[in-house]
């Protein structure tokens, strides 16, 4: 069986989502769609507004064959990590090619990126030093790095999606996967938009509709199933778990939050600080933020202390395979079929369902799952849980 990849968040799913996975199928000809979709956090160091059963449930409706997830480990981090860890899954499964959406839509600039980043490596990294040393974010720095170091004037490295797409590329490179990398071009929709105005919308503006209560737009803008688990569901955002991450900042002493995954260079101190003057999410992030700290990367801080992600154990996993094991969240017979068809051919052990101890990354799982549910009252939060060991989704 030929399959295609997505690397995807779908938070929530809507109709764009649905245009990649339609296009991505044209594109390749392929029998099969497999999604490796981040968890209940998000790369941005996000709450998912859904957890990641429903957002599976929303996904096999769609389309998609089979669902594996990005282990927290790799979903919570900066691009060339998060895409280490979904690049390196998709390989592992042998899966045939890996199509990503972004604005730039054609594949080629990201080679020719790619091939001038190589050339200019030395030049790269001492530029990007330089700018963070002046108290640049990395984002910033980063940009400004490929931009001096003479790297791709084609191609657009401060669009998310783009960045995203190149890390990807990278990664695949890095790894010398047979697996081909291909990118559709997003329509409509920018990735930031604030509002919707079409049937094509953002993530970011239909959590935003979502909750100003302009449930009609969002209709027009997700497909059936996500509307419907947009109305059944607890939904999840910062501002419901501000009460307890204010808590765990107001009662952990400096010394524990340094162990926190994230917090560096003295970090610490600076939320302890503006803890006490912040009424709510917005404001406390609105405080923490700085030229050099950007809002993603103090979000991703707070989802680590949160969930008590330490320092070490990232370390310590982050060096080793990017999968030491791999989870599956749903599957149509389609995806089945896949996974019989390359059995054989996989050196990594699957998972469909997590146990305590199995391995540290899915005891981190059960960490960051347990935290998730943390702000739902117990009954649910308790079935909630129990859907981490539970068997996968058929569709």
């Amino acid at each position: 069986m030929k399959a295609n990849g997505l690397i995807v968040e779908y938070n929530p799913l809507h109709n764009g989502h649905v245009y990649h996975i339609q296009q991505a199928q044209k594109l390749t000809g392929s029998d099969c769609t497999i999604a490796v979709m981040s968890g209940n956090f998000t790369q941005r160091g996000e709450p998912a507004i859904l957890d990641k059963f429903s957002r599976t449930r929303a996904a096999l409706s769609a389309g998609v064959d089979l669902v594996v997830e990005l282990p927290f480990l790799y979903a919570v981090q900066h691009a060339d990590l998060f895409a280490k860890g979904a690049v390196s899954i998709l390989d592992a499964l042998k899966v045939d090619h890996l199509v990503f959406g972004s604005e730039n839509g054609s594949i080629e600039p990201f080679h020719q990126a790619q091939k001038e980043r190589i050339k200019n490596q030395a030049v790269f990294e001492s530029i990007l030093k330089q700018e963070l040393d002046k108290g640049l974010s990395y984002p910033e720095a980063n940009r400004t790095a490929y931009e001096l170091a003479g790297i791709s004037s084609t191609l657009d490295l401060s669009s998310p999606n783009n960045i995203l797409g190149f890390a990807y590329l990278q990664a695949a490179n890095a790894l010398n996967t047979p697996m081909q990398v291909d990118t559709i071009r997003r329509i409509q929709a920018d990735y930031h938009e604030q509002s919707i105005t079409g049937p094509i919308a953002s993530a970011t503006s239909i959590r935003s509709a979502w909750q100003d209560e302009k449930t009609q737009e969002v209709k027009a803008a997700v497909p059936i199933k996500t509307f419907e688990l947009l109305e059944t569901k607890e939904l999840h955002s910062w501002e419901a778990y501000f009460p307890l991450l204010r808590y765990l900042i107001l009662t952990r002493p400096a010394e524990t939050l340094r162990q926190i995954h994230g917090m560096d260079e003295g970090l610490e101190y600076r939320f302890k600080k503006y803890i006490h003057q912040s009424l709510d999410f917005q404001q406390f992030l609105s405080l923490l933020k700085t030229k050099r700290y950007t809002w993603t990367r103090l979000q991703r801080v707070c989802v680590h202390i949160l969930s008590n992600t330490q320092k070490h154990i990232i370390n310590e996993h982050l060096d080793e395979a990017a999968y030491p094991y791999i989870r599956i969240l749903g599957m149509t017979k389609t995806g089945q079929a896949f996974l019989s068809s390359r059995k054989k051919l996989l050196g990594v052990p699957l998972y469909t369902q997590l146990k305590d101890g199995m391995h540290p990354v899915a005891d981190l799982e059960l960490q960051a799952a347990d935290a998730y549910y943390s702000i739902l009252p117990p009954k649910i939060a308790a079935a909630s849980r129990r859907q981490e060991i539970s068997p996968p989704i058929f569709a």
